[in-house]
């Protein structure tokens, strides 16, 4: 479909259009307010108009909570606006190229067969409502609800309406006729496991969230392997070697984990390949502006310009570098002043407290009652990293996300971790480390993080619904209901963590999650079943949220799974040490082996495993061979066309010369 697509030219893709996928939100007006005041015309009116003017679908729908403008666009005018944002997509010869609309059969279609990803489309429907400005020569006067104010010269609309207090949300929509297939062949398809529809994912939502269920699909998948293991550890009787049956289960979870890690990558790059992601050539990038004619302009003061200005602006780059370093030192420094002084405390003495009761029903309640309070902990903090974000001077938007995530996570790991260290290195008391790990990895915060979603939506739907009853053009007596989907979208939560829009909190429940069935291994063999289980459920239960319980999200560009692989082999490092120490405590209580050279035994398993981390690695391709041949090919291609345009701009520029 996406070949066929491409070779058909322009006029095929000028039919096509998308369904209604972004929302506006504006404050409803009764029925019999003005809507305007004498000549001065209504904003929304005037919103909706520019909108149509531009090429847009528009539709508005009067809902119980407010008014709501729905979008939608032809192809024709999705091209254009790529074209004007200069947007560069994929070609058939591998070079990301700046788009052209009567170029358009040179262009990779996606897996769905559409011209331009979710991702893309999202972007040109944003630069199409934000870049409708005050054209004239004058300033406009409009008016809301008896309000008037001036929309002056080259001032966005929608901008303005927006610091006025009128628009009140821009949001994605969801497609519905896709919306329900992707509940049919994904999230209500329990009896396939962990099998889903990656391609259909990623047309749907982009690449964030596709990447996202793809690592959680595998993880899933490979985990089944040492929860076969860790059973079998627990259920059968290894007899007189029974003593080496947990370090053979130690080494090849470390083994496992080494290695699915490499595995990730490997498929991380098949599937970007398949999308036409990881392409980029971000070397040719910038070619354009290097291979002009004028940029080899042999005048005598450019020349002398590039000389001197280079090692200038070589210092300012090292400076500004510094510079930023000392601030992420600082910043983190913070943070953890922080969580030693504050966190780390409230910690100890939660874990002091489960410890001394004795009541099963009150250890229940007080990690119910610790998990809800850690909450507003861990949401302050959240924003305080964000605010110290802000001041950090990194390179770009995905250094300053790993920086997000690198002290987001250091925060949840004091939160996570420390109770669990607490029994097992103080206590020794592996039976409550057993209890902890099962309440708090699987019972209480799968409840929590399942269920907030669904009451907040009903709080909102309550509250609306609530309001409509008293207001006066309600008839008497009269049910109120939610008749329409945008307006049950709208009152739905949003895909984001609890710290804000900034972070994404999927793959942080996820490195937790691992952080306890690793470093806890040796303790509880048999918790890898539950994080199995627990991830099979998490699947369609993740599935059901997005389709159902929360907004579509917005999307969001990320190749990989960034900065959290960094914190995936952290863990893996921590588990060595976690699990050796676990060993001992195991081994000396039950007095098989003497301290001291099982001490010894235990630190030359720790070297062995460490040598496996760091070797096993290399043992595994990051990529598979036909991506790197596709790369290799697309390469010489790609270096064959700029070889042609240099020569071409070096002729000319030796013709100027003669």
């Amino acid at each position: 479909m996406g070949e066929g697509g491409a070779g058909e030219g322009q006029g095929a893709a000028v039919d096509e259009a998308t369904g209604f996928e972004v929302g506006i939100v504006v404050p409803k007006l009764y029925r019999g307010a003005a809507a305007g005041c004498g000549e001065v015309e209504n904003c929304v009116a005037r919103l909706v108009r520019e909108l149509e003017d531009v090429g847009l679908i528009v539709e508005r729908v009067r809902g119980v909570p407010a008014e709501f403008i729905k979008l939608s666009a032809p192809m024709g005018t999705l091209g254009r606006v790529a074209a004007e944002m200069n947007m560069k997509k994929l070609t058939y010869i591998g070079m990301e190229l700046q788009f052209e609309w009567d170029q358009v059969g040179a262009f990779v279609r996606q897996p769905d067969g559409s011209l331009f990803s979710w991702r893309e489309r999202f972007a040109c429907f944003r630069h199409l409502i934000y870049s409708i400005v005050n054209k004239t020569d004058s300033d406009i006067t409009l008016s809301f609800d008896d309000k008037e104010f001036h929309w002056t010269q080259n001032e966005s609309l929608l901008t303005r309406l927006e610091d006025e207090g009128i628009v009140k949300l821009v949001f994605p929509l969801h497609d519905e006729i896709k919306r329900k297939q992707l509940l049919r062949s994904w999230a209500l398809k329990w009896f396939d496991f962990t099998w889903q529809p990656i391609d259909e994912i990623y047309s749907y939502f982009g690449t964030k969230i596709a990447i996202y269920f793809s690592f959680l699909g595998m993880y899933t998948r490979w985990l089944f392997f040492p929860a076969v293991f860790g059973l079998a550890t627990q259920l059968i009787d290894f007899g007189s070697l029974q003593w080496l049956v947990l370090p053979a289960f130690f080494f090849f979870v470390i083994s496992w984990a080494v290695f699915f890690l490499q595995f990730w990558k490997r498929k991380n790059s098949a599937v970007l390949a398949r999308w036409g992601i990881n392409y980029s050539f971000s070397e040719y990038k910038t070619m354009g502006n290097e291979l002009d004619p004028l940029s080899f302009s042999m005048a005598d003061d450019n020349v002398q310009q590039r000389k001197f200005g280079a090692p200038k602006e070589k210092s300012i780059v090292q400076r500004n570098e510094w510079f930023g370093v000392l601030l992420r030192i600082r910043n983190n420094a913070i943070i953890v002043l922080a969580i030693i002084c504050l966190q780390l405390p409230f910690e100890l003495a939660y874990a002091h407290l489960y410890a001394i009761t004795k009541t099963e029903a009150l250890r229940y309640v007080l990690t119910a009652v610790y998990l809800a309070a850690i909450q507003y902990y861990t949401r302050i903090g959240g924003k305080v990293s964000v605010t110290l974000i802000k001041y950090e001077n990194n390179q770009g938007e995905q250094s300053s996300a790993d920086s997000l995530v690198y002290k987001v996570f250091g925060l949840y790991f004091m939160q996570s971790y420390i109770g669990l260290f607490y029994h097992a290195s103080l206590h020794r008391n592996i039976m409550a480390l057993r209890q902890v790990l099962i309440k708090r990895l699987i019972v209480l915060e799968n409840l929590i993080e399942n269920s907030i979603p669904y009451l907040n939506y009903s709080y909102k739907k309550y509250r609306a619904v609530h309001k409509k009853k008293h207001e006066k053009e309600s008839p008497a007596g009269k049910s109120v209901r939610l008749s329409t989907r945008v307006e049950k979208e709208y009152l739905k939560p949003s895909y984001t963590a609890s710290i804000g829009e900034e972070l994404e909190d999927d793959f942080l429940e996820l490195t937790l999650q691992f952080g306890m069935i690793m470093m806890f291994a040796c303790a509880f063999p048999s918790i890898f079943c539950f994080a199995a289980l627990n991830n099979v459920t998490e699947i369609r239960a993740d599935a059901l949220k997005l389709l159902v319980m929360l907004k579509r999200p917005a999307p969001r560009d990320a190749a990989t799974i960034g900065a959290w692989l960094n914190i995936f082999q952290f863990l893996v490092v921590m588990a060595i040490c976690t699990n050796c120490l676990l060993l001992v405590c195991l081994y000396d209580e039950e007095g098989k082996w003497k301290i001291e050279p099982g001490l010894a035994a235990i630190l030359i398993m720790e070297h062995a495993l460490f040598l496996i981390k760091f070797g096993f690695s290399h043992f595994v391709p990051e990529e598979p061979a036909w991506v790197k041949a596709n790369r290799g090919r697309y390469v010489a291609q790609a270096q064959n066309v700029c070889s042609k345009q240099l020569l071409r701009s070096i002729a000319k520029l030796d013709a100027k010369l003669e």
